[in-house]
């Protein structure tokens, strides 16, 4: 298990998708769904439906808003994370700006996209 201890900034691959929720102001689903694209590679919206037991049209919504935020790349009837330490930076700095927050380096930002570049290669090299 990825576990990373910086500053006292722990994250670990089982407490990412509540830092996600809390650091980047991400909803839970859209945790959920950066997460299962990071970990399994590019899927529809079908394939992510079917994985996290919603509709089609919710997986649709919350895939394309992680597109808006600067996680996703849509890939014509696929959805594709960039590499987490690009993703999750892009967030952080969409939502510093939505919020007017001043954006400077965050340890713990940081942390959670080093935790989920093992996940995201292992995917994308089987």
């Amino acid at each position: 298990m990825a576990k990373l201890v910086h500053a006292h900034v722990s994250v670990n691959i089982n407490d990412v998708k509540e830092k996600l929720v809390s650091e980047l102001r991400l909803t839970p689903m859209q945790a959920k769904v950066f997460v299962l694209i990071v970990k399994d590679g590019k899927k529809s919206a079908e394939n992510i439906a079917q994985s996290l037991g919603i509709s089609s049209s919710q997986a649709l919504e919350v895939a394309k808003s992680l597109v808006d935020l600067g996680g996703f790349i849509d890939i014509k009837t696929e959805f594709e994370s960039m590499h987490p330490r690009f993703a999750v930076v892009n967030m952080y700095r969409r939502m510093c700006l939505r919020e007017n927050i001043p954006f400077k380096k965050n340890l713990l930002v940081d942390n959670i996209s080093i935790v989920l570049e093992k996940p995201y290669d292992d995917a994308r090299t089987k």
